[in-house]
């Protein structure tokens, strides 16, 4: 007889409701059914795993994540991308973006091919497809993207892109202001591509015309683009009126304001809102002086700056992320979703970000600190601070 696995003494957070003592069953990787009572000591023929009243969330998918542990995922190697997709794991991210920088042709399509090669045999999270920040950025708002690599929007260099990439493409992120700016962005959305803004220079009027033609999300949000200024509402007030646009929203005690972090919750709401890293190879490692698309970048109390004191990405994680996220007044269900359910809906992931009949065992295990107890991807536990609690 096939044995299941059943996580019982869960406390759930997700879909706008907690459950304080839940069992969730799990064969072939896949949730079969939740109870919302745990078990009884007559069940047979399972495996148990004992939340011991732990908070039990959906694996949180990061859409934008440059590196971790050391490495960059412009490396263009193998062993980069695995060593991304365990920290990853480590740190309750069951699925993620791998995302590019400006670069060369050459450089991007390597790490194209590196991540290519990882698809199918990841030792931590999987990976959802990729992000490509640039190169086709304003230098006006590059903030730390390199400007020696930005160039304008070129469809027959974003083909041979996609021909190397097929279908992994999930993200692009550019200036719509920028010549050929919105010829690309209709090329890209025929070709189901998310088109986001950053690194943008764009007026209102610019913004809600690329909204209106088929942008539908921001990049770290308030990070690379014009401040609201109420003459000039710019990029951001143009999201803000779009109900189809989502924002990308870091969440780190140094990129946003706690204030403006509830703003944004209180006009988009978590189906609106997704936590993301926007991590470099620092995450995990602490302070240091890294290379970082052509940068040297230091390190300081966690905080990524180049030598001019422009932020460089971050160190924080999508677990600290959702921490700091409840800090700020946010519900806990709310910044769940924020960190798992609308970017797999954003995605078309149609079987992650819910603990729900049907769904992917793609779940984390958090203690009160918000730490990671395990990591289950596919019903596989991939990382455990110890024993998975069986009995």
């Amino acid at each position: 007889m096939e044995t299941l696995t059943v996580i019982h003494n869960a406390r759930l957070a997700f879909s706008g409701e907690q459950q304080s003592s839940a069992a969730v069953w799990i064969r072939n990787g896949i949730i079969e059914q939740v109870t919302r009572n745990d078990i009884t000591e007559e069940e047979k023929n399972v495996k148990l795993i004992d939340a011991r009243g732990q908070m039990l969330i959906p694996g949180m998918i990061d859409l934008h994540i440059h590196g971790a542990a050391g490495y960059d995922m412009m490396d263009g190697t193998e062993e980069s991308v695995q060593a991304v997709s365990r920290k990853c794991a480590e740190t309750g991210c069951t699925s993620f973006l791998a995302t590019s920088v400006s670069s060369t042709i050459e450089d991007l399509l390597g790490m194209i091919q590196g991540v290519k090669a990882v698809i199918g045999q990841e030792v931590g999270a999987r990976i959802a497809g990729l992000h490509l920040e640039g190169p086709y950025l304003n230098p006006k708002r590059k903030g730390m993207q390199n400007e020696a690599y930005l160039r304008h929007p070129n469809i027959d260099e974003m083909k041979s892109i996609l021909k190397e990439a097929g279908h992994l493409v999930k993200m692009v992120t550019l200036a719509p202001e920028l010549p050929n700016g919105m010829e690309l962005l209709s090329f890209l959305k025929q070709q189901g591509i998310i088109v986001s803004l950053a690194h943008s220079d764009a007026t209102y009027e610019e913004a809600k015309l690329a909204f209106e033609e088929g942008a539908s999300h921001v990049t770290h949000c308030f990070n690379g683009m014009p401040p609201i200024h109420h003459r000039a509402p710019g990029l951001i007030v143009a999201a803000f009126e779009e109900p189809h646009v989502s924002l990308q929203t870091i969440v780190d005690g140094v990129h946003l304001h706690p204030a403006v972090v509830r703003l944004m919750h209180r006009i988009k709401g978590p189906e609106g809102m997704v936590l993301i890293t926007d991590a470099l190879q620092a995450m995990g490692l602490g302070d240091g002086e890294y290379s970082f698309g052509g940068h040297v970048v230091t390190v300081s109390e966690g905080i990524a700056r180049l030598r001019d004191g422009t932020l460089a990405s971050s160190t924080v994680t999508m677990n600290e992320a959702l921490r700091l996220t409840t800090i700020t007044g946010i519900p806990v269900t709310d910044a769940v979703a924020m960190a798992a359910t609308t970017p797999a809906t954003l995605l078309g992931l149609d079987r992650l970000g819910r603990i729900d009949t049907g769904y992917y065992a793609d779940l984390v295990l958090l203690d009160e600190d918000f730490k990671v107890t395990w990591t289950m991807i596919r019903g596989e536990i991939r990382f455990s601070v110890g024993e998975e609690n069986e009995g």
